[in-house]
């Protein structure tokens, strides 16, 4: 495991003005032990659901304040990154947690609670080890041939057959996922990586527009071709900006729609 450094940096960063003389730009030091926790948690010195050091054993630690560590621990709260519990402390978030576990899931029902819609009934199609093709490893990083496993299946939402997705995640660190895994667990895809793979998305950008269904996803969907449908292309990112899966689903909208907060 990677040694954590106990003290924050205190050298300023350069940047490259436009006529190309170097100048000094500040970070400011909550920013700086921001990074050095960030640091910890992708080294797994904190696993999802843990709880963290106190504020005050991290001041002690990287020889700050207590509030410049409240700072950090504030920006990486509002980050979904870490979470805390009144009177217990702060945990590193996990997906497996019942207030976060559907935050990756934007399609809501038009009538009712997502909460209460119950969990979505998962049938996994297929999931095999191919080689990445250009596109997928382009979005992925990864070079082109590279194994990945490549999955495809249809969630249910109260009966009705309502998204197909296709899933890609590096083989590397995705050893040994098979169907039956996939489809057994009984809690969020998310937190099952995070559990047995030790890979926890943090964030995700999302690419969506109207199409029509080809033939095999308006079958699986129970639907004509000519029925307008929501795509949604997903890559997820673990810590330090790694992409980790590239997600491709097809949404009805009949009885549901895509719902996203801006703030």
């Amino acid at each position: 495991m990677a040694s954590t450094p106990t003290t924050a940096p205190e050298f300023p960063h350069h940047s490259v003005s436009s006529s190309g003389a170097s100048t000094p730009s500040f970070s400011p030091l909550y920013q700086q032990i921001k990074g050095l926790i960030l640091q910890s948690l992708q080294a797994g010195e904190w696993r999802p659901g843990e709880l963290i050091p106190s504020e005050m054993e991290l001041a002690a630690r990287f020889k700050v304040s207590q509030g410049t560590v409240r700072k950090a621990i504030d920006e990486l709260a509002a980050e979904n990154l870490v979470m805390r519990r009144q009177g217990k402390g702060t945990f590193v978030a996990t997906h497996a947690a019942q207030q976060v576990q559907y935050r990756f899931l934007k399609l809501h029902p038009d009538t009712g609670d997502l909460q209460k819609e119950g969990r979505a009934q998962r049938s996994i199609l297929e999931c095999k080890r191919v080689r990445a093709s250009a596109e997928v490893a382009r979005l992925l990083q990864l070079k082109s041939g590279d194994a990945v496993i490549q999955a495809r299946r249809v969630l249910t939402l109260s009966g009705t057959p309502t998204i197909v997705e296709d899933i890609w995640l590096p083989g590397h660190a995705f050893k040994g996922l098979s169907a039956e895994q996939m489809g057994s667990y009984q809690g969020p895809t998310y937190a099952m990586f995070e559990l047995e793979f030790g890979v926890r998305m943090v964030r995700a950008d999302e690419k969506i527009r109207a199409v029509l269904p080809d033939e095999e996803q308006a079958q699986l969907l129970q639907v004509s071709t000519s029925t307008p449908l929501l795509s949604v292309e997903r890559v997820a990112y673990t810590y330090n900006d790694t992409p980790m899966e590239l997600r491709r689903g097809i949404y009805r909208t009949d009885t549901h729609h895509y719902r996203n907060e801006l703030s």
